[in-house]
Formats: C-alpha cells, structure tokens, sequence
C-alpha cells in the first residue's frame, strides 16, 4: 500500500498523523451507491466512524446522507452540505439544546429511543410551531455476535424502545399533536461479519411490519441501521466491502410494499480500510519476557485496542525490506498499562525512527481521539494533499 514515493513524504510530516487514502476511499464511495441505487436503499453515512470535514465532503458528493448521534454531528453535517431532508438524528441522550436545533433546522428524521424523548421533543416542537418527523428506534433484542461493547440491540442495552412498550408509544403518539410517525429503526451492533445476523433482524422487523400493520398503521421507512464488519487482519485482501451482497440480503429477507423505503447507515464499512495511523518509533525497549517498540502514538490517536482490545495490522513501513524479524509489543507514551496496540508483533527488525503504519484506522481513530495527557491532537492528510 506504501510506495516509496510515499514512504519519503511521511518521512517530513511530523508524527502522529492519520494519512486517508482518497483514491480507495472513492473506490469504495462507488461501490456502496452503485449497489445501494440497484437495490433502491438510501445510505446515511454515521458521522460517529469519521466527522473528518473533507472526508465528510467527499462522502456527501457521492451522494451519501447523514445519520448522527449528537447534536454537533448534525452540524458537523449541513456545514459540510449534506441536505437536512437526508439527515437522520438518533442517540439514546439527546439534549434540550440538541433537539430544538435539529427540530429548527428540518432534519429528515429522528430515531426516538424512549417514550418519554417522544413527549419532550413533542414539547420543544410545539414551542417551535414545527412538526418533528420521528421513527422508533426498536430494541429487536437480536444478538450481533460481536464485542459486547458495540452490541446494541439487546433487552439489556440501553439502546431503543423495547417491543413490549410499543403499544405505550403508540399512545403517546396519538396524543402529541407536534410529532409524525414516518418509519421504525434498528441498529443492532457494529463490525458484524456473520450476515445471518441480518437476516436474523430483517425476520424480526418483517413481524414487526405486521405488527403495525395489524394496528392501520403504515410505516413509510424501515431504516435497518449499520453494523457490517471489515477485515482487520487482511487489510489489502478485500479493502472494498461486498456491498452488493450485503444490500441484497434485505431486499430477499424484508417482505415490504412497493412504497415503503429501505434505509441502511454504514460508517465502518465506508471509511475503515482507507485509513492509517502513521508513528514512528521512539525507543525500542529490551524486557524481561519481550521488546517493546514504543511509538509516538497512543491510545490518545486510536482507543479501539485499549477499549475493546480490538486488533489491527501493524507494518514497518521503514524496516519493510530488512531480513532478520523480531516479536515485539507495540505500545505508545500514555501513562496507562492499557496503552498497547498489540503484544508479540512479528515485525522486521525495528529501530529508533521507523515509520510504523497501525492499518484499518479510517473508522473510530480520529473521531474518539482524545487530548488525556494533555496531548495535541493529531493531524490528518489526504492522499490528495502529499
């Protein structure tokens, strides 16, 4: 992935940084709307995996919308010009503050996730003199079968209104003369590589259509929400996700009518594999039991390791011709034990001043990248910009 022609521009860029490659970035832009217009699915890109503005723009003119979880998401959103009619709010906290700007902005939508939310955004639209558009976030309690911390779409989350309160909303609704019931959502987890999962939902939202249907109630939009995984360990092998598989699974497992739409919300799947964390390394340390290649780079630039022990691929670009290979465990400058990328890391001979690439870091790096230490924040270059 790494030309030297690359190589000797990183060299002159002060590390960390994170380094996107646009050209796979519009590669896989391409396929995602290609497969989305065969199948007749709206995508809203999840700000949550990258809120980058000129990833952002990019994503935008492919002809994305946006689906947010904060308020500052879905400003983050219409100021890099996505339409506020393809914009879509969920989060299980939306604030007073939050709320009343969506609400006075037009957004498409928001996914409610609690029947008392649906009481107070009825009451901040009033006072408005707006109508909010809201679907029910359902909590479908079917199991992702990922990390437990990314797994949203069981009872015990705190995500989403159960199915046995939806007679409840229903009566909340009909009393709030400020809100229109336009669609359900679901979002059941994130980095799902076995699609049966989906299929799984689409059974549980197809008796749930009914449900609704049983009641003379139309839902309009069926949003199934994001969640499919990429391949951290090969990351050159497929870096374009099999989209068309994908999309086609819900339109062969979802019994909907001819006007009811399907909505989709990948963010992972968008932008992970365009995306590296460029280190160098600062020392390289002789333990007891190991060795320790100390980067420049932290928990600080890429949390997912220490959060959820997540693994990524991790190359010395540098040392990438050298012969003699050593195990190593790559860690950062963080006052924290938690502050390590991988242990026992096959990499070739490592040594102060190597350029690291940690791969896979297009999604979940730069948006959850903190300033813990007091660190400056890292900065971030397209292909475009070298």
């Amino acid at each position: 992935m790494f030309s030297a022609a690359l190589l000797k521009k990183f060299q002159h860029i002060p590390t960390p940084f994170y380094f996107y490659d646009t050209k796979l970035l519009g590669e896989t832009l391409k396929a995602a709307i290609k497969s989305a217009e065969k199948h007749n699915i709206e995508l809203h890109y999840a700000l949550k995996a990258n809120s980058n503005k000129d990833i952002l723009k990019l994503i935008k003119t492919a002809g994305f919308g946006a689906d947010c979880v904060s308020g500052n998401e879905v400003k983050q959103a219409i100021d890099c010009g996505f339409k506020v009619n393809n914009v879509v709010y969920a989060g299980v906290g939306k604030s007073d503050t939050e709320i009343r700007f969506a609400i006075k902005k037009n957004i498409f939508c928001f996914n409610c996730e609690s029947i008392e939310e649906i009481r107070v955004m009825n009451a901040i639209a009033k006072s408005e003199n707006k109508t909010a558009r809201i679907a029910f976030r359902i909590n479908p309690n079917v199991n992702a079968n990922t990390h437990h911390y990314i797994t949203t779409g069981l009872e015990e989350n705190k995500f989403g209104i159960n199915v046995w309160e939806l007679d409840d909303a229903l009566g909340v609704i009909r009393k709030s003369k400020n809100i229109k019931l336009i669609g359900i959502h679901f979002h059941i987890g994130s980095q799902i590589n076995d699609l049966t999962v989906f299929k799984n939902l689409c059974l549980k939202v197809n008796e749930l259509l009914e449900w609704f249907s049983n009641r003379n109630i139309f839902i309009e939009n069926i949003n199934l929400g994001g969640g499919l995984g990429v391949d951290y360990y090969h990351p050159d092998v497929k870096p374009v996700p099999d989209f068309e598989n994908y999309f086609s699974l819900f339109r062969k497992f979802l019994k909907i009518e001819p006007t009811q739409q399907i909505h989709l919300e990948p963010g992972r799947a968008i932008v992970a594999q365009c995306g590296s964390l460029i280190s160098r390394v600062l020392f390289v340390k002789k333990g007891v039991q190991t060795n320790f290649a100390i980067l420049d780079a932290g928990m600080t630039e890429l949390l997912r390791p220490a959060l959820y022990q997540s693994y990524h691929t991790i190359e010395n670009v540098t040392g990438a011709k050298r012969k003699e290979v050593n195990k190593y465990d790559v860690t950062g400058p963080i006052c924290e034990s938690s502050d390590c990328f991988r242990k026992a890391v096959e990499l070739p001979e490592t040594k102060r001043g190597d350029i690291i690439a940690i791969r896979t870091a297009g999604a979940y790096a730069e948006s959850m990248s903190l300033t813990y230490n007091l660190r400056s924040k890292a900065k971030a270059y397209l292909a475009t910009d070298l």
